[in-house]
């Protein structure tokens, strides 16, 4: 897997944009901060196990110093989920305010549409809707994604402003963020979002997400993981 970008449903994508070079010596010479030292290149054996001892300690404070900045282009109501974690990041959202171009809209596959878990706070179970049933509500969808399409270019169309057009638009309309996040703050998002009890497709973005951060700064990240 490239680092650069992860499609993610039918249209998403997490995209690289930036990051932190030499992420995890930048780790070991914060931690080294206390004592006026720092490493010029990693060391694979010192480096790893004081990064692993940090983690491991729950000494966290060295891993906030590397960041990362993604593009995500995902369904509202994905990012809404996503959007909780403020703490370490910082967001730029694509505003209907100003942009009135075509919606696109994340309708799922007939076989993906889950029947409600016993337990309400589980969101979902395993098991698919009765086929039929799915393909017939897959249909109204796409009917009600292309009503509120007629009716946003409609309003604009007469003349309403955007910002009040776009209120008919559904959430699972895409919009695109920009997100820049410490190293420890998306490894908090990755942690509580690829957790069995969110939403499916919230997960799917955080394992993508996870991915690209293995790749970024593979000796920190992977401590992370495994210590949390």
């Amino acid at each position: 897997m490239s680092a650069k970008q992860v499609n993610v449903l039918d249209y998403g994508s997490v995209e690289l944009l930036n990051h932190t070079k030499d992420g995890d010596l930048l780790v070991v010479n914060a931690a080294r901060c206390s004592f006026d030292k720092e490493h010029e290149e990693f060391d694979y054996e010192k480096d790893s196990n004081l990064i692993n001892y940090l983690a491991r300690e729950k000494h966290v404070l060295p891993f906030r110093h590397p960041v990362a900045t993604l593009r995500l282009y995902c369904p509202i109501y994905v990012l809404r989920q996503l959007g909780k974690h403020q703490v370490g990041f910082s967001w730029s959202e694509v505003s209907r305010r100003y942009v009135t171009g075509t919606p696109v809209h994340h309708t799922p596959d007939a076989i993906e549409l889950r029947q409600a878990a016993d337990n309400v706070k589980q969101g979902s179970s395993k098991f698919p809707v009765d086929s039929r049933v799915a393909e017939d509500l897959c249909e109204e969808m796409d009917e009600l994604y292309d009503l509120a399409d007629f009716v946003y270019t409609k309003m604009l169309e007469e003349g309403v402003c955007p910002e009040q057009a776009r209120m008919v638009l559904p959430q699972a309309m895409y919009t695109t963020t920009v997100v820049t996040g410490t190293l420890l703050g998306w490894h908090h998002m990755w942690k509580l979002r690829t957790e069995e009890h969110t939403q499916l497709e919230t997960r799917q973005y955080a394992h993508a997400i996870g991915g690209i951060m293995q790749e970024l700064f593979p000796e920190s990240w992977g401590a992370l993981c495994e210590h949390s």
